[in-house]
Order: structure tokens, then C-alpha cells, then sequence
């Protein structure tokens, strides 16, 4: 009898290692931020979603210790003036990595508890619709000034 026990203790143990040791369905790559400037009190994290199997997902919230609320944002364009927007969800589609960058969507950070400084992280918690959650490191980039008008193009 105490062989059987053991015998189905182990199994147990090595089924929940195994489903542990998967890799999980939603790839985040390259998650960043911009330092913030002076005393501003928000921000925006970005990164690439990409599902690694064959279902779709949508991330569904985020949220981080730097700041005291988290949400899913979008820019959008009101007449000629680019408003950012909360959004329930942001799709991820398999086979179509889905983009937050800056002017489209993205994680804002409002209320932030500190300036963001360029060469240190903190982690963000992305939670799935379908596959969990997940927390990732976010750097945090120095935030350059943006290219002057032309800059690149030659005539």
C-alpha cells in the first residue's frame, strides 16, 4: 500500500513539474519605458506580444508597484489632435506579433511613485485573458528628443 502511495506521490509531483516547465503561450519581447522628465507623474511601458501557439489571447490588465494605477491604452486621433484612450483589452493574434509602441497602444503608468530613470527596470505584471499572468522586467530608456523635421531625408 505505501508503494502505491508513493508511486502516485510522484507521479503527481513529476505531471505538476512538467506543466510547470512549459514555456508560457504569450512570448513578451523587449518591454521598455521611457525615463520620465522633471516631476511628471505618468508614463507608458511598451513592448512586442506574440502567442506562441495556435490560439489567440488578449491582454486584459497590467499592473506594477512604480505606480498607482496601471491601465491599457491607445492614441487616437480626434479632428487633428492625438488623444490617448483606455482600451478593455488588446488582442494577440498567433502568427501576428502585436505591437505597444509609442503613438499606439500601450501600458500607462499613472500616478507614478517616482521618476522613471533612465538604466534601471521594474517589473510589470501582463495578465491574459486565457494564459495567466505574467510579470517582465521593463527598462527604462533615457528619453531622447524627438528627430528634427527632414531629419534623414535628402532632396
Amino acid at each position: 500500500m505505501r508503494r502505491r502511495i508513493f508511486l502516485a506521490s510522484a507521479l503527481l509531483a513529476a505531471s505538476f513539474s512538467a506543466a510547470h516547465a512549459q514555456p508560457h503561450p504569450i512570448e513578451v519581447q523587449d518591454p521598455w519605458a521611457r525615463a520620465t522628465l522633471g516631476q511628471s507623474r505618468t508614463g507608458a511601458a511598451y513592448l512586442t506580444l506574440s502567442a506562441t501557439g495556435p490560439a489567440a489571447d488578449r491582454l486584459v490588465a497590467a499592473s506594477s508597484p512604480v505606480a498607482a494605477k496601471t491601465e491599457l491604452h491607445n492614441h487616437i486621433m480626434v479632428g487633428n489632435v492625438a488623444q490617448m484612450r483606455p482600451v478593455d483589452a488588446i488582442e494577440i493574434a498567433p502568427g501576428s506579433p502585436t505591437l505597444l509602441q509609442p503613438g499606439g497602444l500601450h501600458i500607462m503608468l499613472i500616478d507614478l511613485k517616482a521618476p522613471l530613470q533612465a538604466g534601471t527596470s521594474f517589473p510589470v505584471t501582463l495578465t491574459f485573458e486565457k494564459a495567466g499572468a505574467v510579470t517582465v522586467q521593463v527598462a527604462v530608456r533615457a528619453n531622447r528628443p524627438a528627430a528634427p523635421v527632414g531629419h534623414g531625408h535628402t532632396h
